[in-house]
């Protein structure tokens, strides 16, 4: 028969460390991810230089690679989704892009969600 050991202090840390390179900023914004068949409402969490926590509207699996549109701010995220648990994702974003004015060819369905949204 096997006995397993155990610690006296645990072997694990009682706090996960923070693998994110900027700070993290809360953002508590409204925002809608858009892909190629798929646009749903969302939750931005937080924000950092490299990346974001959503909070999804419903359920539902994330395709690889999103655009997450901050409606308040005008700026669409294109970002890949890194992890996603439930209703929660991370997502690494590459920067903002304004969606006003003029917008690049690859972000105008994101304008387009903007604009459905209530974004001016």
């Amino acid at each position: 028969m096997r006995y397993r050991t155990m610690s006296l202090f645990g072997s694990k840390p009682a706090v996960e460390p923070d693998r994110r390179m900027g700070a993290r900023r809360p953002a508590n914004a409204r925002g809608v991810i858009c892909a190629p068949g798929l646009e749903t409402a969302c939750l931005i969490v937080d924000l950092s230089d490299a990346g974001m926590k959503l909070r999804l509207d419903r359920g539902g699996a994330l395709p690889r690679e999103v655009v997450v549109v901050d409606v308040a701010a005008g700026v669409a995220y294109p970002a890949t989704v890194v992890w996603q648990r439930g209703q929660e994702a991370g997502l690494k974003q590459t920067g903002a892009k304004s969606l006003r004015g003029l917008a690049p060819a690859r972000l105008i369905p994101a304008r387009d969600a903007w604009l459905r949204a209530g974004g001016r």
